[in-house]
């Protein structure tokens, strides 16, 4: 009888169970589960005086009921209206793309404001958790919407890159909580799985399934009263008498696509443009220089594309890098190099002078970066040391420091040359062209950088950079921007 009784509820929660699980597959389809696909935009646009007033008459918050944490949060704008304006201002160049990318998604367009919220607009942005750029993506997400993460370039950092990722992240959530536009903002912030679980166990228990009622964590809590607080400061500006800042309904920033890899310097004299402003716009570009590839793509104010356009290719075949230098790590094979720096291994052997696949640790490496015939030359020459040779009388005759060539060959600058003994010279054209470019390059500090991982990166010295920054107690964080000197080889 005990037996009996026990199957008989086993059988009874197990009866609930599927009923329960068959309610909730009815409110929630399968196919909401699918990321909806974008749509072509049409040419013709609603005449909106600027993206303000485009967020205003398309938001689906027109008439919220303003609870008392939202009320909190607007307070606490209205405390420092030049701070809030002030972080307007950080989305400047990025918002319009932003509401373009969630129109084609058929999406709120007050969800433009949401990098406000998680980043404030800024594309460097580093959590303590991990989460990155303006959109704070995890690398967990990131890699399921493809951003790639290289030793060149951080696509979440990105703040193209990235938008369409998280617009598409976006698309699907709304798609999954029946375009619920709080359930939205609270799986981005929470993640959809506790949200989905929370939702049901409510349900369950015949309780109210408002995000405010569902059992979250505090920070996801608040984060759409938080969101909610500055779209009723925007769309209702005049009311709060806040003069939001002037950005126009059409887009600030233009693209420019050069032949090769470029040093950012360099470009941002080119483009008679702060290096820190180009490193704002291209985020993503994470050393001092774009990858190596057969083009580099620059964000730029939109107005520039013409004139630099007209002077690019002068500009390109002036300022490409062709080698950058490998330090070998545990694991590394010549094998291994050659696929990350996109070349082949017997042009590595060839400009190394490697007579064999061995590498050590530590080990130095020349790499080219194209494969194309031009670019695949030595760029050492060979002088074998004859009597009278000194260091002074070899750099007057390739117009070198003796302290590049020792430097070079490992020798200190007082050793005695040895007849017979060859030395590595370096070309002349390209130390000339290198030493007549700044050789001064700016670094935001990540989470998780040292001074030890900054300077094993660029291969200087730790005192250089303590010095060059005026950093005290070896202290840096996150945001931080370096200024670091590099050698080019």
């Amino acid at each position: 009888i005990f037996i009996l009784e026990r199957m008989e509820r086993l059988l009874l929660i197990v009866a609930i169970a599927t009923l329960s699980s068959c309610q909730i597959a009815n409110i929630i389809p399968a196919d909401k589960y699918t990321e909806p696909e974008p749509i072509a935009l049409t040419q013709e646009q609603t005449p909106y005086s600027d993206v303000w007033e485009r967020i205003a008459k398309n938001s689906s918050f027109q008439d919220q009921q303003l609870d008392a944490v939202t009320l909190k949060y607007i307070n606490n704008y209205l405390e420092n209206p030049a701070q809030f304006n002030k972080l307007l201002l950080k989305g400047q160049y990025f918002i319009y793309f932003v509401l373009e990318e969630l129109e084609r998604y058929n999406l709120p367009p007050e969800l433009a404001l949401l990098p406000y919220i998680e980043s404030n607009y800024d594309p460097f942005s580093i959590s303590s958790s991990g989460a990155m750029g303006l959109w704070q993506f995890m690398p967990a997400t990131a890699r399921i919407y493809g951003l790639q993460d290289t030793w060149w370039f951080e696509q979440r950092h990105d703040p193209l890159i990235s938008t369409k990722a998280a617009v598409r992240y976006l698309a699907y959530l709304h798609n999954r909580f029946d375009k619920n536009i709080s359930y939205t903002l609270s799986a981005y912030n929470g993640g959809p799985t506790l949200l989905e679980k929370q939702i049901k166990l409510n349900r369950r228990m015949d309780k109210s399934t408002d995000y405010r009622d569902l059992k979250l964590p505090k920070q996801t809590k608040e984060y759409v009263p938080k969101f909610k607080a500055i779209v009723e400061l925007i769309v209702n500006a005049e009311k709060y008498n806040i003069q939001l800042p002037l950005f126009p309904n059409h887009s600030v920033l233009g693209q420019i696509t050069l032949d090769g890899q470029i040093e950012i310097f360099a470009f941002s004299e080119f483009a008679q443009l702060k290096p820190e402003f180009i490193y704002k716009l291209n985020a993503g570009y994470t050393k001092w220089a774009s990858p190596p590839g057969k083009t580099t793509v620059f964000n730029i104010p939109i107005e520039l594309v013409e004139p630099l356009n007209l002077k690019k290719n002068e500009f390109a075949q002036a300022n490409q890098i062709n080698w950058v230098t490998h330090k070998v790590s545990k694991g590394d094979s010549l094998w291994k190099i050659a696929a990350e720096y996109d070349t082949e291994v017997p042009v590595l052997k060839k400009v190394n002078y490697l007579q064999s696949n061995m590498l050590s640790l530590n080990q130095e490496l020349l790499i080219p970066l194209s494969n194309s015939y031009n670019q695949t030359f030595i760029p050492y020459q060979a002088h074998i040391v004859s009597e009278g040779d000194t260091l002074w009388s070899l750099g007057r005759k390739y117009a070198l420091s003796p302290a590049d060539i020792a430097k070079s060959n490992g020798l200190k600058i007082d050793s005695p040359l040895r007849i017979g003994k060859e030395l590595n010279i370096g070309n002349k054209n390209i130390y000339r062209t290198i030493n007549s470019k700044k050789r001064t390059i700016l670094y935001s500090v990540k989470q998780g950088d040292s001074l030890y991982r900054i300077a094993d990166i660029f291969n200087i010295q730790i005192e250089d950079i303590i010095q060059l920054n005026s950093i005290i107690d070896n202290e840096i964080k996150p945001g931080q921007v370096l200024k670091i000197i590099i050698r080019a080889f």
